[in-house]
């Protein structure tokens, strides 16, 4: 399993790029309104910093108006992957776009049934919401789980994102299930490099080190 990062924010883009570990970026209208910034030149911007998946969402929910608002996006970055929401106009587009070699990302996926949908269609991506579906008393985790088989079942080429991730477990339990990929906040991202008992052994080595220092400064005296 891979890592997007789930940000619109340059400085964490840029941050959790320069680790090492993510693999692309997925945005949102939510996380964009959150930057303050207009859309085109931010995305320009990510796309400088990122050499991988860049999903940008359309605002649009009729077909015409997301291939017009697809093929603008598409245009600023080869890496550019577009976002579509998961209903029968979006189903349409992908089928389109994919038609003329644009990628999409599924948005909004909480049944299988809309994975399998999105696949037929031509998305690259499906996006199923494991946190929001928690949210309201149900397991993501088997929806992420069922869609997983049923991909793998039928040999399907689109690839599965476990999306709206709260916490590390959650991303533990997306690689068991094999999951392609995990698009995580910068929190989260942070969060899945720390345990107490790693921080301990560093701050015992560096005590160590400074106590072997202080004898072999002893011993010159």
């Amino acid at each position: 399993m891979r890592f997007f990062l789930d940000s619109a924010n340059l400085d964490e883009i840029t941050q959790a790029w320069n680790m090492g570990v993510i693999a692309g970026v997925t945005t949102n209208p939510t996380l964009v309104a959150k930057e303050g910034q207009d859309f085109i030149p931010l995305l320009r911007r990510i796309a400088a910093v990122v050499q991988g998946p860049i999903s940008a969402e359309v605002i649009a929910i009729d077909h015409e108006s997301m291939i017009r608002e697809a093929k603008l996006l598409a245009e600023l970055s080869p890496d550019i992957v577009i976002k579509i929401p998961l209903m029968d106009e979006g189903l349409r587009a992908m089928k389109t776009l994919s038609g003329i070699g644009i990628k999409t990302n599924a948005t909004l996926i909480f049944t299988a049934a809309q994975a399998l949908l999105a696949a037929r269609a031509g998305a690259a991506f499906v996006s199923p919401f494991l946190g929001r579906l928690d949210d309201i008393g149900e397991n993501g985790l088997l929806l992420l789980e069922d869609i997983c088989e049923i991909f793998a079942v039928h040999k399907l080429e689109t690839k599965v994102i476990a999306a709206s991730i709260r916490h590390p477990v959650h991303v533990t339990e997306a690689a068991k299930i094999g999951a392609d990929y995990a698009t995580v906040p910068y929190p989260v991202l942070k969060q899945l490099g720390k345990h107490p008992l790693t921080e301990r052994g560093i701050a015992q080595f560096l005590a160590d080190w400074k106590s072997l220092e202080k004898q072999g400064e002893q011993k010159q005296i």
